[in-house]
């Protein structure tokens, strides 16, 4: 599939050092290809139509659910957001047929809620500000709204 700037790859990703999981912290869905954006990317903010008190680390719940036009309107939409000038080499998207989805894949801290941003990536009503992404082996679980529990 061509997408510009992003390589996707109908294969599995190359192996990157994974951190266990810590199954005491709230849990949040993110549909893919966004949760593989802020886990290998750097996305930087996550856009919700709600605001959130929350601060702290929580799960990234790939969310099952991803159509091919979803799909590739997110990979385009990425492409004008990402920082080329940290990651040279243009980023190797998992396809659609084998990203990881309906399960715990990494975790993120947040550390604000916002309206406003000046990062390309905000584009909501509000963006949950993000950092210290760390990818996490694949854990299948159901996901629910908003932020909730996982029990191993």
């Amino acid at each position: 599939m061509n997408t510009g700037s992003f390589k996707v790859l109908e294969c599995e990703s190359s192996e990157v050092k994974k951190t266990e999981i810590d199954f005491s912290l709230p849990v949040l869905s993110i549909r893919q290809p966004w949760a593989w954006f802020i886990l290998n990317v750097g996305k930087d903010i996550e856009n919700r139509d709600w605001y959130t008190k929350y601060r702290g680390r929580f799960l990234i719940h790939a969310g099952k659910g991803c159509t091919k036009e979803e799909f590739s309107d997110a990979v385009y939409t990425a492409q004008f957001a990402y920082n080329s000038d940290k990651y040279k080499t243009p980023p190797k998207l998992p396809g659609l047929s084998v990203i990881e989805r309906g399960g715990i894949v990494g975790s993120v801290e947040l550390v604000d809620c916002v309206a406003q941003s000046p990062s390309k990536w905000f584009f909501g009503t509000y963006g949950f500000v993000l950092r210290d992404p760390q990818i996490h082996p694949f854990y299948e679980c159901k996901g629910q709204l908003g932020f909730f529990k996982v029990q191993p």
